[in-house]
């Protein structure tokens, strides 16, 4: 009995809820309903601006650092005692200019050491050209008498056997003479390294054919680089591979940056890039996208940009902070409003137009493009017009009423900040 008692209760209750569940929509419904008639029968103090027709550009800044396009360090390849250093910090320097002299005093006697063993080498092996001279002689003549059987077979065995002896000696003697040959010839390589000089190979881009070049000018068109660091002083003792100092090319820097994941897709080589150091606050400086890492750093998530600045009068510096803004796209006759104008209603990412004549905001969904600064191109729906709610939008629905109490405001005229830009 309490069983069925029970079961009584629960399908009372399940046909109370059955039957008080529509009512409740419908009074909820009727209560929305009537919210939004109200907020649209109640005017809303709203501030309004023109659509902005123009021309918008995609616009990327990053920050980077100046590096010079090429450097290395000249240094000594053999030990000894820096007795000159020739260039300092600053210093213009041309290819096979003299940086540094070493104490070479070892090196020449070791040189002249080694002249001396090759002249020992070279008179034995006239020695030996003697001694053969002689054997073959000797056993032409016993050859000779050896036909008219006057030698024995043992005496032309012998005369043989002392030919055979001294021409190997001279072969001996002769690989000697080129040993010791090759001994004086690094002697005096080494003894040339006391006289550190700069040397590099020029890219092939700034090589010119020999038909253009002539020789009184070779000395005046030899490019310069610059000493960028001094590592030691003179008198100081040096190891070998030891750096003297830096020397780098800064006619032509290289601006790095580091670009993330979302603007990776839209740097391209060869695109244009404006650059701008805290050094010269009044000047704009132009560059060259030259090369894109083929990856992402895992770390960072961050691809790094070579961008390619001439800097033939040297105003750049290697190591200086820079900012790089490069223009990845640009679209005329773009319709751009405030971003702060876009809403969300219902999901849908849109804006309310204003009727100026009916005092009425109507919501239209809209497709942003790009956006730039505090503006944002509006895509679709196509050749935007009017005036768009900018303050107050937030208590707006779908036809409410509106009291304009600003018309203008930030929107009437672009961000004088992004005309500025380059």
């Amino acid at each position: 009995m309490k069983r069925k008692a029970l079961v009584i209760i629960v399908l009372v209750i399940l046909g109370a809820v059955a039957v008080a569940w529509p009512v409740y929509k419908r009074l909820s419904a009727g209560q929305k309903g009537n919210e939004q008639e109200r907020r649209r029968s109640a005017a809303v103090a709203v501030e309004v601006t023109p659509v902005l027709t123009t021309t918008v550009r995609d616009i990327g800044v990053f920050t980077g650092t100046l590096l010079p396009r090429s450097e290395f360090l000249v240094a000594a390849k053999v030990p000894g005692r820096l007795e000159k250093l020739y260039v300092d910090i600053g210093d213009l320097v041309k290819r096979g200019d003299t940086v540094a002299i070493l104490d070479s005093e070892e090196l020449a006697q070791q040189a002249e050491e080694a002249r001396a063993t090759l002249a020992v080498a070279k008179a034995t092996e006239d020695n030996c050209k003697i001694d053969l001279d002689v054997a073959k002689i000797e056993l032409e003549r016993v050859l000779a008498l050896l036909a008219k059987k006057i030698a024995s077979p043992s005496e032309k065995d012998a005369a043989q056997a002392q030919y055979d002896s001294c021409e190997a000696k001279l072969k001996v003697t002769k690989a000697t003479v080129e040993q010791k040959t090759a001994a004086h010839e690094a002697a005096k390589i080494r003894l040339s390294y006391a006289e550190v000089k700069a040397w590099w190979e020029e890219p092939p881009a700034n090589k010119k054919p020999a038909a253009e070049s002539k020789p009184a000018d070779k000395e005046k068109d030899e490019p310069t680089r610059v000493v960028g660091e001094r590592f030691v002083h003179e008198g100081q003792l040096l190891k070998a591979n030891d750096p003297i100092v830096s020397v780098l090319d800064d006619r032509v820097l290289i601006a790095v940056i580091n670009v993330i994941e979302r603007d990776y897709p839209k740097i391209k080589v060869e695109q244009v890039a404006a650059l701008s150091t805290e050094a010269y606050p009044d000047r704009a400086f132009t560059g060259k996208v030259v090369r894109i890492a083929p990856l992402l750093k895992e770390t960072s998530r961050q691809a790094r940009v070579e961008i390619q600045v001439p800097n033939e009068k040297g105003p750049l510096k290697s190591g200086m902070f820079i900012t790089a803004s490069i223009e990845f796209a640009r679209h005329e006759g773009a319709a751009l409003v405030l971003r702060s104008a876009l809403v969300r209603r219902e999901g849908r990412q849109g804006l309310f137009l204003a009727d100026l004549d009916q005092r009425k905001a109507r919501f239209v969904p809209v497709t942003v493009g790009i956006v730039e600064g505090e503006l944002a191109e509006i895509v679709r729906p196509e050749k935007l017009s009017g005036h768009v709610v900018t303050l107050g939008q937030h208590l707006l629905v779908d036809g409410a009423g509106i009291v304009i109490s600003a018309v203008g405001g930030r929107s009437a005229s672009r961000p004088s900040s992004q005309e500025a830009q380059p």
